[in-house]
């Protein structure tokens, strides 16, 4: 629940509704005297973020760092107890660094592949789409 997509709109009633018990635990533990580990990241690439600055025009990486300087605002004004020093970003350099990196030493090793495969293609959006995202043949 903690690595949410941050969209231009902000908050939602969904997003505090989905933290409040992950963070009510963080909380109990605490106070019993553990350590907690209650990091918070943002899933800041995506198609969401490429229709945005195909619509606008505007760059991703400059909306995606102001909607993500929005999210943290509102979460902060809620009094959430995140780790707000262990955030991350999946547009972070070091993250795509280290992602990469994982993702070659699989593929070195023989656990992750290159293959041909079919896709679901939307010309209209002009990517290609999960099978999530598509309902009897057509993008959301």
């Amino acid at each position: 629940d903690m690595f949410p997509y941050p969209s231009g709109a902000g908050l939602h009633v969904g997003h505090p509704e989905g933290y409040t018990a992950s963070d009510i635990m963080a909380r109990y533990w605490r106070m019993k005297g553990y350590d907690v580990l209650h990091p918070i990241g943002w899933d800041s690439f995506g198609l969401p973020a490429e229709q945005f600055a195909i619509q606008t025009g505007a760059k991703p990486a400059i909306t995606t760092k102001t909607n993500i300087a929005t999210f943290k605002r509102q979460l902060k004004s809620l009094g959430f107890s995140y780790d707000w020093e262990r955030e991350i970003a999946t547009t972070d350099e070091d993250y795509v660094k280290w992602t990469q990196w994982i993702f070659l030493q699989l593929y070195k090793t023989g656990l992750a592949s290159q293959s041909r495969v079919s896709v679901n293609w939307c010309a209209g959006l002009g990517t290609v789409l999960s099978n999530e995202e598509v309902i009897n043949g057509l993008s959301e």
